[in-house]
């Protein structure tokens, strides 16, 4: 295994289902499994068995039809979940449980009422008895991000012991700074011991908008393993998006870390992820939002159209938007309104070019954009008439 590759974990069909009103029917929850494992992502969490008959019937399924990536399946550190689902991937070609407890004071006090010793006997027992089903177990410290580095460390420490295979510093409530996140990384990196034997997880929520820096700041720190969903759908504020974090590491850090994502299907899964969960992206939503590759600035269509990278660090087609946009509105300066009419067949003289914007200026005033149609018909009207 490469130190250098860093693994995509993609929990959309579990944690960004959780999101209220975008409950997934299984055929859905097939197609995008489908989706995904083309996507390249490393491991899908399918879903949480236990929580619900249908659950575990989803989760079945997506294990039978997966090829390529890891399927894997939510836990808490009680046997009959893991039992679940352990039953539940019995026909996934790489499956993958995933379990673990809260090891913030928070969470021990409030939650499970309960001292140090026995989260940590709590988390062996889940790992040992993961362990009897599957080769991959994948321990989750919940509220790791509010949790004590030396009480974290050490509870890494027992359940590598007990067969962890990786490691997941949940930031539960999207509680820390990057600097902070990165550093509780680093802690554990530095001060389990036996941590060769495990794989450092991020899984960074967005409560304070700082899930993508968290997890790029943990990557960098030492995690290989990135936790997200498509569009950064989740509870509450949503979870880290994937298409930013593969994007941040192929344009800023590729001469450190790879993905396998194949990025030129990022904005068309994006797109049948909104579709079938009813969760519209906003357009200002970075690298897949309809905006993300528009201008309507005139200073920044001219820089575009003279040289894309003025104004664009990412190639459209290397997330799969066909090209860049010139959206013309009141904004537009002259050079956008000759782009736009060009490419609707009408090659504009410098005389004709002005007695269009003119005209053009007076209709983009009275409406948000100007459409190809709306173009056509003021040049008709007011240039080749």
């Amino acid at each position: 295994m490469s130190s250098n590759k860093v693994f995509i974990f993609d929990t959309t069909l579990r944690d960004g289902e959780q999101v209220p009103g975008c409950k997934l029917k299984q055929s859905q929850k097939l197609e995008l499994a489908e989706l995904l494992d083309q996507l390249g992502v490393d491991i899908i969490e399918a879903g949480f068995p236990i929580s619900s008959p249908g659950d575990f019937q989803s989760v079945s399924e997506v294990a039978k039809i997966v090829k390529n990536a890891t399927v894997c399946g939510l836990s808490r550190s009680v046997e009959k979940d893991i039992k679940a689902a352990a039953d539940a991937l019995v026909h996934a070609k790489k499956p993958r449980i995933h379990t673990g407890i809260g090891t913030s004071e928070n969470h021990m006090k409030f939650k499970f009422n309960c001292g140090p010793e026995e989260i940590i006997r709590r988390a062996v027992a889940a790992v040992k008895y993961a362990k009897s089903f599957v080769e991959d177990v994948e321990f989750f410290a919940e509220d790791a991000g509010r949790s004590d580095n030396a009480f974290l460390a050490k509870v890494c420490e027992e359940v590598i012991k007990a067969g962890a295979t990786v490691l997941n510093i949940p930031d539960t409530t999207g509680y820390c700074l990057p600097d902070e996140y990165g550093a509780k990384i680093k802690y554990l990196a530095e001060n389990v011991k036996g941590i060769h034997k495990a794989v450092l997880s991020t899984h960074c929520h967005n409560d304070l908008g700082l899930a993508t820096a968290n997890s790029i700041a943990g990557v960098i720190s030492g995690a290989r393993q990135v936790e997200c969903t498509i569009n950064g759908v989740g509870e509450r504020a949503g979870n880290t998006s994937l298409e930013e974090v593969v994007m941040i590491l192929k344009q800023k850090l590729s001469d450190q870390y790879y993905t396998d994502i194949n990025t030129k299907l990022l904005k068309p899964t994006s797109e049948r992820v909104s579709f079938e969960m009813g969760m519209p992206v906003q357009a200002n939503k970075a690298i897949v939002g309809d905006n993300a590759f528009a201008h309507s600035s005139g200073i920044h269509q001219d820089g575009v159209i003279k040289n894309r990278e003025t104004y664009e660090i990412i190639d459209p087609l290397d997330v799969g938007v066909p090209k860049s946009s010139i959206i013309l509105t009141a904004r537009s300066g002259r050079a956008a309104l000759a782009f736009r009419a060009k490419e609707i067949g009408y090659n504009l003289t410098k005389d004709e070019l002005d007695i269009a914007y003119q005209s053009f200026l007076i209709l983009a005033d009275a409406q948000k954009e100007v459409r190809d149609n709306d173009l056509e018909k003021l040049l008709k009207q007011k240039v080749f008439a």
